[in-house]
């Protein structure tokens, strides 16, 4: 593990968060999501990971932490910059339009890109048909 600019090595304090839930707050559902996932301590999870793999708790730790970190950018590599672009498409449309009817038609069509996503998901052996 990488020391500080002092020598020591970082750490972390693992703590709960408490909030007073505003809806106003642009960032509302992520700080509701954190209360409710830091009202559990991680701990005994970790360290029976680490115990069973042989590997050391702050690993596990970090990979946890960078995985997370992460996994908005895997999304955008696994679905590719032209789906995402195509689906955002759709829903910014249906809201310039502003209708119930145009709501509905863009829920039909990203519930067709989802379908056509899952292809290889719901069935292995799709290139062989």
């Amino acid at each position: 593990m990488q020391k500080n600019s002092d020598g020591q090595k970082p750490h972390v304090v693992l703590e709960k968060y408490i909030w007073d839930d505003d809806p106003s707050d642009k960032d509302a559902n992520f700080k509701r999501d954190v209360v409710l996932y830091t009202q559990e301590n991680p701990m005994p999870t970790v360290s029976r990971i680490s115990r069973n793999l042989n590997i050391p708790e702050g690993a596990i730790i970090r990979y946890v932490l960078c995985k997370w970190a992460a996994s908005g950018s895997d999304a955008l590599l696994e679905t590719g910059p032209n789906m995402v672009n195509k689906m955002s498409d759709i829903l910014e449309q249906a809201e310039q339009d502003d209708t119930s009817e145009a709501r509905l038609e863009a829920y039909h069509s990203l519930r067709k890109i989802v379908s056509w996503l899952r292809v290889p998901l719901d069935n292995p052996d799709y290139r062989n048909v």
